[in-house]
């Protein structure tokens, strides 16, 4: 039996769309972003997003179109990647990232581990150390206006969020290592009241996936098909025109949770 879920039934989200309901979650419970990298000039000369860290996942970009470069900082130093049409970059927790559009055109698939964590707030801006100090500043310099989470809106209070991090990243790469070991210990201490949400997101999600793939293989080991009568296709269009402004870039959302 092959069952289809109409792109009508996806839940909407604002600048973006989630799968549909109950449909199984991405291969390997993963999460699912196309970005378009801000092509807009920052305070340093750099076109592109701004630089930020994950505490708990590991994120890959699969390029799509144009070419730049990720700016990285991690405990192997300061690096720059290269990318272009067809390559693919990944970086695990903790690698400060910033993502610079060279070409103007620089269109990225966003994979993310743990589906909805990144969603959940898995994400710590490198905004300067006196920021990062205080969890209610770093919320306040963090957090968009309503008026700005889409492309709808004025862009400026992203932009502005932008040039703090920036601010923070120069500092963090004048550093060295005692600055970047200081924003992981600001960064811990920023997610740690939400991580007890984060585990029954995981829990629900990419552990349950994975738990279903032992179930699957327990059945066809004892040559039972019966899950096989479940399959399905499940599709979504391409993001719709208002997308939602994310660090990197404008985001059209594909999340299956």
């Amino acid at each position: 039996m092959t069952s289809a879920g109409p792109a009508d039934e996806a839940e909407a989200v604002l600048g973006g769309h989630r799968a549909p309901t109950g449909a199984p979650p991405f291969p390997g419970g993963i999460a699912v972003s196309h970005l378009l990298v801000y092509s807009s000039v920052a305070s340093d000369g750099l076109p592109g997003g701004t630089p930020h860290l994950h505490t708990a996942c590991t994120e890959s970009y699969a390029v799509i179109g144009g070419a730049g470069r990720v700016l990285t900082v991690g405990t192997d130093g300061v690096r720059t990647t290269p990318i272009g049409a067809g390559s693919f970059v990944w970086f695990t927790p903790g690698t400060v990232h910033r993502l610079v559009n060279d070409s103007g055109d620089l269109e990225i698939l966003v994979l993310m581990q743990n589906a909805g964590l990144p969603e959940a707030g898995d994400m710590v801006i490198t905004f300067p150390d006196e920021v990062l100090a205080d969890p209610d500043h770093y919320a306040a310099a963090a957090t968009l206006p309503d008026a700005s989470i889409t492309t709808a809106g004025d862009d400026a209070p992203v932009r502005a969020r932008r040039e703090l991090a920036v601010e923070g990243y120069e500092a963090l790469v004048a550093g060295g290592p005692d600055a970047l070991d200081r924003l992981h210990r600001r960064a811990v201490a920023l997610v740690q009241p939400r991580v007890a949400g984060w585990r029954s997101v995981w829990q629900e999600g990419p552990m349950a996936a994975a738990e279903v793939t032992g179930d699957h293989l327990a059945a066809l080991a004892g040559g039972d098909p019966a899950h096989l009568t479940d399959a399905g296709v499940w599709a979504l269009p391409p993001p719709p025109a208002e997308r939602r402004h994310g660090c990197c870039g404008t985001l059209g959302i594909a999340l299956w949770r």
